[in-house]
């Protein structure tokens, strides 16, 4: 019988009440008290709604221990969490309230700006489901009022009488997709998958009761769940959060913490690795860096390795999938950064080519899996879904993702790169995150990305958006391209534009927003041909 996280964490209150489970700039969060504030809540949703169980609460709060308090006393309310990310406007905060029905929703009064209870009021306006409305003002801890539709909720004695909490085969959380176009979707995530992927990730990092984790990924998705949520409570370890990711603090906690492990998308370490190099930081207690989300850039990894004596190591998968493939402790630099390890033997890969037929020679393709760290697929009405869910799972029950990949003669997988991803110029694939790689490692770039770019000769030209490290003078296109040259870049990969910007727009899940910088090219390549300026670095 698998041990549900409540299970866990009710188990730790009696072990080591006084140990700390969450750790940050603020007072640290004890098991006992991570315990009170879920069973305060869960009491609140469960006897003083009188939600039933199943019903959807969804929840859009700082990545503090307020996030996991909310996941926790969902659980323990028997009610399904919804989690919206930290970037989410206005339209997906409607949407994904709309598209789960929950029946309750906890945040702080304001996000970004937007007066929440206005957006909650004004979405009932026009046909969405009146939801209860929760708020606080801090991290959801005893003590803290909670309000509902702007009344402060009256306390109930303790011990709480709370439903049964989730089972680890339940559907416990949806969370959202990251895309940054059209409307995201949820995805459905039961206990079970996690607990498959906590087990992948102790044997790969050999991670143990003496660890410190810090997670600096939002909590509502699949990395950050994983890294934040359920692995150190199982571990029975505390974690270190951050309300907003900033490179330099992060720095400063894992020093304060003594982290040993740590969680961030390439964008983020990369950042991180920039700060250390301005800062007088140690980081000497870090042995592991678990990364991914995007391609993981090698020189800089080897970089992070060298000046932290940390491993880097990497899931490949999808908020969907969980983990395809995985790199070791015991895999060489090599084929921890170049590589994102061998197949998970129980996830069962196969790869197909573009006529959805196995791919029998070339060892290239697009991955299908099944296993224990699967996802049941989109949540919602099923004919509104069915579409979705097709495209994600075939007729045969095999689960799909986006990238094309190659197993080399060694059986590691490498990612090419997402199918979107690849830049089409005259017939010839060019592989994004390749242009990335060797654009990030000139001396003036922070970080870089690279999109296709329409044209009317070639189809797709190379087009790359950066931003550049602080303090540097101006780039151009022309003192990209002869330092690239200089270095012998394959003349293929060469950017044939260049957009300097101040910060690259992020997805929900902290990743770089491919598909707002593909818009933003378009605009720009129309504005162009009504006469406008255009404003970038090119030159043109």
């Amino acid at each position: 019988m698998v041990q549900t996280l409540a299970e866990r964490i009710a188990q730790l209150t009696e072990d080591q009440p006084g140990g700390n489970a969450y750790l940050g700039v603020g007072p640290p969060l004890t098991w006992r008290q991570y315990r009170a504030a879920s069973e305060r809540l869960a009491d609140l949703l469960a006897n003083g709604l009188g939600l039933p169980r199943g019903e959807r609460v969804a929840f859009l709060l700082p990545d503090g221990p307020g996030v996991h308090i909310a996941l926790s006393g969902c659980e323990l309310a028997g009610v399904v969490a919804v989690g919206i990310g930290p970037r989410a406007g206005r339209r997906e905060i409607e949407h994904l309230l709309g598209l789960s029905q929950a029946s309750a929703f906890i945040s702080r009064p304001s996000h970004d700006g937007l007066a929440l209870a206005e957006v909650v009021e004004s979405g009932a306006e026009r046909g969405l489901p009146r939801v209860h409305h929760l708020t606080t003002e801090g991290e959801l801890l005893p003590g803290e009022p909670i309000r509902i539709n702007g009344a402060v909720a009256p306390e109930s004695p303790s011990p709480y009488a709370l439903p049964r909490p989730r089972a680890a085969n339940e559907l416990f959380l949806l969370n959202s997709t990251s895309g940054t176009t059209g409307m995201p979707k949820c995805v459905t995530h039961d206990q079970a998958r996690w607990q498959a992927f906590h087990a992948l990730a102790v044997e790969a990092g050999q991670l143990s009761a003496e660890d410190v984790f810090m997670s600096v990924v939002p909590a509502p998705f699949g990395f950050g769940i994983w890294t934040s949520h359920v692995t150190p409570s199982l571990l029975g370890v505390p974690c270190v959060v951050m309300s907003r990711f900033d490179a330099t603090e992060a720095l400063e906690l894992i020093d304060r913490h003594r982290v040993t492990v740590l969680a961030a998308v390439s964008t983020q370490f990369i950042m991180m690795l920039q700060a250390f190099e301005e800062q007088s930081h140690s980081l000497r207690s870090l042995r592991v860096l678990f990364t991914g989300g995007e391609a993981v850039p090698y020189e800089r990894a080897a970089a992070f390795e060298d000046k932290t004596g940390a491993a880097v190591l990497q899931f490949y998968g999808s908020n969907e999938t969980g983990a395809v493939s995985g790199t070791t402790l015991q895999d060489s630099r090599e084929k921890r950064l170049r590589t994102a390890g061998r197949p998970v033997p129980s996830m069962n890969i196969r790869l197909f080519d573009e006529a959805g037929k196995d791919v029998t020679e070339s060892g290239r393709g697009r991955p299908g899996c099944k296993g224990p760290t699967l996802s049941r697929g989109y949540y919602g009405d099923p004919a509104a879904v069915a579409e979705a869910n097709a495209e994600l799972i075939r007729k045969d029950g095999w689960m799909m993702l986006g990238d094309h990949v190659e197993i080399d003669a060694d059986g590691y997988l490498i990612v090419g790169g997402r199918l979107d991803d690849f830049i089409i110029r005259g017939g010839k694939n060019i592989s994004g995150p390749a242009v990335e790689e060797q654009v990030a490692e000139h001396p003036s770039v922070a970080l870089a990305a690279a999109v296709a770019m329409p044209d009317r000769v070639f189809g797709e030209r190379v087009c790359v958006y950066v931003e550049l490290k602080e303090g540097m003078p101006e780039l151009t296109l022309e003192a990209l391209i002869d330092e690239l040259r200089a270095r012998a870049v394959s003349k293929e990969t060469l950017p044939e534009r260049l957009v300097v910007v101040d910060a690259l727009p992020r997805s929900s899940g902290g990743k770089v927003a491919k598909q707002a910088l593909r818009e933003d090219i378009r605009r720009r390549l129309s504005r162009e041909q009504a006469g406008s300026p255009p404003g970038d670095a090119d030159g043109a």
